[in-house]
Formats: C-alpha cells, sequence, structure tokens
C-alpha cells in the first residue's frame, strides 16, 4: 500500500461517515478486512509514521486550544483524529498548526478532535484477518517527548499570541 492509497481509505471512510471519527474507524475496520493481511499492516505502517510526525509541541499547543486543554491522552487521540481529518488538514496542520482554524470546516466539541479508535482500526482488522495480533511493524521507535520548543499551555496569552486565528475562533469570546 502506498501512501496514496493510505490516504483514500482515510478519507472514504471520513467522507461516508459524515466526519464521525467512530463511525469512520469502524468504516476503516470494513474496508481494511477485505484487504490480505500485509496490506493492513502497511496500512499500520503508514498511520504509525504520521501518528509520530505529529508528536510536537506545536500541535499539543493548537490541540490545546481548539480542545480547551489537552492531556497526554487527549493529546494521543487528537493526533489520531488528525491524521482521519485527511491529508490536506494533516499536512496543513504539520506545515502551520494556527491554520487549523481554516482548515477544519464545522467543529462539534462532543465528537471532533477525539480519534482513540481510528488509531486501533489496524489492529482490529488484522486480528479479524488472521486471528493474530499485529506484530511489530518495525518502525523507529516512539520518541520520548514530542519535537520542538515545550509551550507553558497554561499561559492564555502565550498561546493567544502563538495562535491568533486559532484562539479568535475557538477560545475568542
Amino acid at each position: 500500500m502506498d501512501e496514496t492509497e493510505f490516504w483514500a481509505l482515510v478519507d472514504g471512510a471520513r467522507v461516508d461517515a459524515d466526519g464521525d471519527p467512530e463511525e469512520q474507524a469502524d468504516l476503516l475496520v470494513e474496508r481494511l478486512v477485505l484487504l490480505d493481511p500485509e496490506a493492513v499492516l502497511d496500512f499500520a505502517r503508514h498511520f504509525e509514521a504520521r501518528y509520530q510526525r505529529a508528536y510536537r509541541w506545536d500541535l499539543w499547543g493548537a490541540a490545546w486550544v481548539l480542545l480547551d486543554g489537552a492531556s497526554d491522552d487527549a493529546f494521543d487521540f487528537f493526533r489520531c483524529w488528525l491524521i482521519g481529518q485527511g491529508r490536506e488538514v494533516f499536512e496543513g496542520a504539520l506545515h502551520d498548526p494556527d491554520a487549523l482554524a481554516e482548515l477544519l470546516g464545522d467543529f462539534d466539541e462532543e465528537i471532533d478532535g477525539d480519534g482513540e479508535d481510528l488509531g486501533y482500526a489496524a489492529d482490529e482488522a488484522y486480528e479479524q484477518l488472521t486471528g493474530l495480533v499485529m506484530p511489530g511493524l518495525g518502525l523507529p521507535p516512539a520518541p520520548a517527548e514530542p519535537e520542538g520548543t515545550p509551550l507553558d499551555f497554561e499561559s492564555e496569552a502565550l498561546l493567544a499570541a502563538r495562535y491568533p486565528r486559532l484562539w479568535e475562533r475557538f477560545r475568542g469570546e
């Protein structure tokens, strides 16, 4: 599976789920079980590589503003959700996290921002196909700390200055 096929699966499931991350994860599992186990492993490698790429302080800060706070777990689930938003949003957020203010359409605080189930779609599909737990993916280990310079998430002034568009759209009152 190449990168184009990976994103086609992600995007197709998102569109068919009307943006609901839980439904998107279910649809991804349904589509992945139609593939062979090696293709599911390839999908998992693509997903994990992007998940690790998004482990950055600047994205965590954007998630903090967007979600009005983001613990370690919430940021993990946010990164899964961000991948689930598709290539354009994902790459745009990596290039400029504040651009999420324009890249995201409607944002429902009840369902958006948490893609935990998306992170398990490949594991579930692999287990359904083979009856086995997914083996290691052969990728470098995840970094111990996010990339970049840590931010003081408790400083609203710093966050408002660093993410002016996100702040205005999601926190401005």
